[in-house]
């Protein structure tokens, strides 16, 4: 029986197709190392269809931050991927000398600590669109400032309308020249879990990191273009099993409806959505 373990890192995901010795056309990867952090940033550009199909993923630009001691309470070392993450976002962000307006999107359940990423970071926002509304920019003393708001959407089991439905609707009313949006995702493998964060171009799909496929944010679906942050909170446990015996993995089909988490989320999950949040607010002052 072929196995398939799923993932929603692009980088896990050449790496899936380069373990079957197959030739990635169609993909670009760069990569480098800052020393000092201990940060590695691994960059896929998907450049073609062909290599969208390869990958299983759409063509765009994903950016991989991997840092082993991310999930670490140390504040010193969360500033420095802070800075480094914002560095990245910059460069996403679409192009003009003006200020900008940005809908952030905390995607996820507060309810469910691996999947309050999102909530996590909108939490720590420094919203200002309401401010600069009723005063103008001379609240904050400077010549330009972004209009950032953001949204909690929730889930459908808890609102009754997918969340691309609750970001479109607000989209319509408030135009915001970009959308970034924050979601909890699945791992390939567990040495990445909490301790990777990913940037793309592409959009996200809600639910996606447990295979709850919900409607797409994206530029195609909402008008504006969409920057999706994540990090794996969860790991498909047909990952685990497969790490330590193919074999005993081969009788159990039911494991691919199951995803773990580690025991200290909770804390985690509050960390990197603090760190996650002090970036974008670097990026976007």
């Amino acid at each position: 029986m072929d196995i398939h373990i799923r993932t929603d890192l692009a980088l896990e995901a050449k790496e899936s197709v380069e373990e079957k010795n197959e030739d990635v056309r169609g993909v670009r990867v760069e990569e480098s190392y800052e020393e000092e952090s201990g940060i590695r940033i691994t960059k896929v550009i998907i450049e073609s269809k062909n290599g969208a199909k390869e990958l299983g993923k759409p063509m765009g630009t994903y950016i991989t931050l991997e840092a082993p001691n991310m999930s670490e309470p140390d504040e010193d070392y969360h500033s420095e991927i802070s800075e480094e993450l914002a560095k990245q976002v910059r460069a996403l962000l679409p192009e003009s000398a003006e200020e900008k307006a940005v809908l952030i999107v905390g995607l996820g359940n507060r309810e469910v600590t691996p999947d309050a990423l999102g909530p996590n970071v909108v939490n720590n926002m420094m919203i200002t669109r309401h401010i600069i509304k009723e005063y103008g920019k001379a609240a904050y003393g400077k010549e330009q400032v972004n209009l950032i708001s953001a949204i909690v959407p929730g889930v459908m089991a808890q609102t009754g309308m997918e969340a691309s439905e609750i970001v479109k609707g607000i989209i319509e009313e408030t135009a915001p020249d970009v959308v970034i949006a924050i979601d909890a995702l699945a791992a390939r493998s567990t040495k990445r879990l909490n301790r990777t964060i990913q940037v793309t171009d592409t959009g996200i799909h809600p639910g996606s990191g447990v295979g709850n496929h919900r409607n797409a944010i994206t530029q195609e679906s909402l008008g504006v273009p969409v920057i999706a942050i994540g990090v794996p909170t969860v790991v498909d446990a047909a990952t685990i099993i497969s790490d330590a015996t193919a074999q005993a993995f081969q009788g159990n089909r039911e494991l691919g409806n199951f995803y773990m988490t580690p025991k200290n989320i909770d804390e985690t999950v509050k960390h990197l959505g603090y760190t996650i949040s002090e970036a974008l607010n670097i990026a976007l002052a």
